[in-house]
């Protein structure tokens, strides 16, 4: 009794005196008035050693929270790894106030969006919602931080456990090329080095974790003195820490978390390796040993990469592209916060080798050497990493992240003038110099990347194997002996905060105009920052094409980006880096879509090449042979891409062989190769037109400022193009089959289960529908991706939906799973759906649809990338400005048996194209019993011949198979690989 009473007089002191330490401000930083780049924040530090950063942002009633914690895969040990991703999805399980999915769910009914990444160095948590919900968002933060072991059991972490062995079976194992940094890192580091593993670990190690390895990982990592907390958007900063010492405070300090040292690779010679992968071309990857995150050499090193290996003008383009030997060459700088290291990328022709590549890579640095590095080359790079921290500060989440990565990798938040300084300051002898250092002449790991049973194509010998992996290690003593202090609190977290009064969200003030040619205009007015963004979309799109002459709007799109009738394709690619612009220009199903974002400063130099590429093209012979070639050589690689295939498939078996909509964007080799540069110079003729096409803008200027610049748009000649009708709704499909393309070795299978849908609307039968898919497939939390991916741990990720434009289209369910649980997959699609269409959704389920569709509306309009896709919708189908409170009307409307009719109508299983994408010798089998007709196809899509096919098994009827249930732009670098 004594030592009882002496246990709590000393806790009780222990309390008090945590609970009389006071919170520090470290420092305000705000905005100097002058030109450098700030991102205005508060500091405080917690006194359990909690990081809080808070940056008030009014612009748009949003608010971001992160939790950066200073853990990755680095901080795992030999034989424990993917520890550090695994606990992150551990981390979404609930918590000891929190039940299981009720984080997923509490957010997306706010109206919200979360997610959470693992790296080698850091693993984040976060969520953007309505800045009412800023309390509850950090309840739901802190409680995870301080109870999450409160709710971990061997059922969730089995769940898990699979959910990861699927991660890495869809992003490493079934992905061609997916293993080359696993291998990389094996031979790049000595063993033992935490970079020597990828972040996913090794399927043998997630195998042999248990229970308490996580546990003992989650005490000795996630402590809030090895955290950093950021918020940012429409808040106070003196709610925030009312919120923060609240429901972080009492949470206990971890154990002590020191620096890394920094751990550089050491080569003394080349290590040459290779594999064998299921892919059509082989890849040579050449990866060196670089510099570390924030080193003196990162800025000038990734500047070399980029200047030998990006764009037109570059030694590979021309040594490699050019000639037609290799499908991409590229070249890159990933930096770590122990090490980094230098790569080259590159896939060759089939008929051409990764020896050959070998051999010209040497030619193709030779020629750099000889060149050199120009002021214009240090200029173009530079422009390029300013307009791309630019536009990263155009949400709460950019800004954000930004000074939670800041602040954890350097202890200051205030390093976005100073990082960005690093790429200003460039010169061009620091290229050259850091070349000399990293590249010329010194070891590398050299991988040959083979397609299976040619062994012969490696680029060299190989002459290293890696030293064996040391699994089943004995846990450290860092993990010995660690406690679970559970926080105590004089208050209830049990008591959900409630949020505050839904902020008004305001739409953005829009203009409009329309042009005596047809081409219709829409922008609005945002002075965030001086940038402006602007797209012209031209319904010349895929579905416009013959089947016959199907990949005709693709070529066109090449061809555009390539030379005009002033300038060579290099020559106006670098007058536009130069400009600090870029211009896209891409095509699918519907349009030709051109995208442009400048700084505001340059708009007229800018616009006048963009004018020049889409009213000048050259159409060049030799090029459209080369952009041909590679047309031809992305659809001959298509069948190693499952996803697409899975896609094809369903497409064509869905639309049927005469619709255009049955063919790939990209066309196929027979319609490709019969295409000719006469027929993409008829079809810009004939389909490049105003009267079919949209400009949409955001804009630091006016309406007035901006429209003269637009002149040529205007007197840009109609050819009064004529679009497809508009045909009726596609008759749902027959019984119900199996479509299966074999993907040897897959190890896992993509699945497709659908039939033909109806057109957009945005207050009618398409909208209605998609609400009532929201609950069916439509979220993390829907009936399908619990069912598949929580509860049975067969799959990533799983949804279904419902696609359509100005003509009919589609509903969908997809995923990609485990290849033994293919046709269990099949089945409990099936079986969910049934279950959906005769039951319907529940009052509850109607209501959370309701408010989680409503308040997100205050997450639409923030960045300029959303403001666009408003517009777009609103000048393409010719919507209301406000369009989307008649949606929230309808929404708010919407009955139970609204619902139950739909989902009786659109969603009948028995009547559906199901396509599967995997290993035939493993699958087939199991799908057989399933009692559908099972059809392989070809890498067409075309049914093979019956011989092939087998027929109808009665269908089992254990619990698993039961069928009566239910461009990218240009960036600085990616200096992470997040899983």
């Amino acid at each position: 009794m004594k030592k009882q009473l002496l246990f709590f007089s000393f806790l009780f002191i222990a309390l008090t005196s945590f609970a009389q330490q006071k919170t520090k401000l470290v420092e305000t930083v705000t905005t100097n008035g002058k030109d450098a780049l700030v991102i205005p924040y508060t500091k405080y530090l917690l006194p359990n050693g909690l990081t809080l950063v808070v940056h008030e942002d009014h612009s748009d009633p949003v608010v971001y929270v992160d939790v950066t914690y200073h853990v990755g895969s680095a901080r795992e040990q030999e034989g424990r790894s993917g520890f550090a991703h695994f606990f992150e999805h551990m981390m979404f399980q609930g918590s000891g106030h929190v039940a299981d999915e009720e984080h997923f769910r509490l957010i997306s009914e706010a109206g919200g969006d979360l997610n959470g990444s693992t790296n080698t160095d850091r693993t984040n948590y976060f969520e953007t919602v309505p800045s009412n919900y800023l309390e509850m968002a950090m309840w739901l933060e802190a409680d995870r931080m301080g109870f999450l072991l409160d709710s971990v059991t061997q059922q969730k972490f089995e769940i898990q456990r699979s959910t990861v062995k699927n991660e890495r079976g869809q992003n490493y194992d079934n992905r061609p090329y997916g293993l080359v940094w696993e291998k990389i890192g094996e031979a790049m580091y000595p063993e033992g080095h935490p970079y020597s593993w990828e972040t996913i670990g090794y399927i043998e190690d997630l195998n042999r974790a248990n229970v308490q390895d996580l546990r003992n990982f989650f005490m000795r990592w996630y402590g809030p003195n090895n955290a950093t907390l950021t918020i940012a958007g429409d808040v106070k900063t003196a709610d925030v820490l009312k919120f923060a010492e609240k429901y972080f405070g009492t949470i206990a300090r971890g154990p002590e978390v020191k620096p890394m040292a920094k751990m550089p690779a050491v080569l003394t010679s080349d290590r040459c390796i290779s594999y064998e992968d299921n892919i059509r071309n082989p890849q040579l990857t050449i990866a060196r040993p670089g510099v570390a995150t924030w080193d003196a050499d990162e800025a000038p090193l990734d500047a070399l990469c980029d200047i030998i290996s990006s764009g037109k003008s570059s030694v590979f383009y021309k040594t490699f592209i050019e000639t037609k030997i290799a499908k991409s060459a590229n070249m890159y700088s990933a930096t770590m916060e122990l090490a980094g290291q230098i790569a080259i990328n590159i896939q060759t022709y089939p008929g051409h080798s990764p020896h050959e590549a070998d051999s010209l890579l040497n030619v193709a640095l030779a020629e750099f050497e000889k060149r050199g590095v120009t002021d214009d080359d240090v200029q173009r790079y530079k422009l390029t990493v300013e307009s791309y921290y630019l536009d990263n500060l155009t949400s709460v989440q950019g800004k954000g992240s930004q000074l939670a990565a800041y602040n954890t990798f350097t202890g200051n938040p205030n390093m976005i003038q100073k990082d960005l300084d690093r790429y200003k300051n460039i010169k061009k002898e620091d290229v050259m110099r850091v070349y000399n250092k990293y590249i010329k002449g010194k070891a590398a790991v050299v991988l040959t990347v083979l397609p299976k049973g040619h062994p012969e194509m490696k680029a060299r010998p190989d002459n290293f194997t890696p030293p064996p992996y040391k699994n089943g290690t004995e846990e450290s003593a860092e993990y010995k002996n660690l406690v679970y202090n559970r926080p105590v609190d004089n208050f209830d977290r049990f008591v959900h905060p409630v949020p505050g009064p839904t902020p008004v969200v305001v739409i953005p003030a829009l203009w409009h105009d329309t042009y005596t040619n047809g081409l219709k205009l829409i922008g609005t007015n945002s002075t965030e920052i001086p940038r402006t963004y602007m797209q012209l979309t031209i319904s010349a799109g895929h579905r416009q094409e013959d089947t016959a002459s199907s990949g005709t709007a693709y070529l066109l799109v090449k061809m555009l980006d390539q030379s005009t009738l002033k300038h060579s394709a290099a020559d106006i690619e670098t007058k536009l880096e130069l400009l600090g612009s870029d211009v896209g220009i891409s095509v699918n199903s519907e349009e030709i879509t051109v995208n442009i974002t400048c700084f505001t400063r340059n708009i007229d130099s800018t616009l006048a090449l963009v004018y020049e590429k889409l009213f000048q093209p050259k159409f060049d012979a030799t090029e459209f042979d080369l952009m041909k070639r590679q047309q031809l050589e992305s659809i001959a690689n298509m069948p190693t891409q499952a996803g697409s295939m899975a896609s094809l498939v369903f497409n064509k078996m869905l639309f049927g062989a005469d619709n255009i909509m049955a063919y790939p964007t990209i066309g196929t080799a027979s319609t490709v190769n019969r295409i000719t540069l006469d027929d993409v110079k008829a079809y810009y003729k004939k389909m490049f037109s105003p009267n079919i096409s949209q400009f949409i803008t955001v804009s630091d200027l006016t309406k007035d400022q901006l429209t003269p610049k637009l002149k040529p748009l205007q007197d840009w000649m109609s050819t009064n193009a004529a679009l497809k009708p508009v045909t009726a709704i596609t008759a749902q499909p027959g019984p119900t089959k199996i479509y299966l393309f074999n993907k040897p070795d897959a190890a896992q299978s993509e699945i497709r289960i659908g039939r033909t849908g109806i057109p957009y609307d945005y207050n009618g039968e398409f909208y209605k529908a998609t609400m009532m898919n929201y609950e069916l497939g439509g979220m993390f939390n829907s009936h399908i991706n619990l069912k598949l991916r929580e509860e049975k741990g067969w799959t990533y990720g799983a949804g279904s939906g419902f696609g359509g434009t100005l003509y009919p289209g589609y509903f969908v369910a997809y995923a990609g799973v485990r290849y033994d649980a293919s046709d269990s997959a099949v089945a409990e699609f099936v079986n969910v759906m049934k279950d959906y269409a005769a039951n319907g959704i529940s009052d509850e389920e109607l209501q959370f649809t309701k408010r989680s569709i409503s308040q997100s509306e205050a997450l639409a309009y923030e960045d300029p990338f959303q403001k666009i896709a408003y517009m777009k919708r609103i000048v393409y189908y010719g919507l209301p400005d406000n369009y989307s409170q008649t949606q929230n009307q309808t929404l708010m409307s919407l009955t139970k048996p609204d619902i139950d009719a739909l989902a009786k109508k659109w969603i009948d299983p028995d009547h559906m194209v199901v396509t599967v994408v995997g290993d035939k010798s493993k699958i087939y089998d199991g799908l057989l019993k399933l009692g559908y007709e099972v059809i392989e196809v070809d890498a067409n899509g075309n049914p093979m011949p019956k011989a092939a096919t087998t027929n109808v098994q009665q269908p089992q009827q254990d619990s698993s198979q039961n069928l009566t249930g239910q461009k990218g732009k240009k960036k600085k670098n990616l200096k992470m690989r997040n899983h």
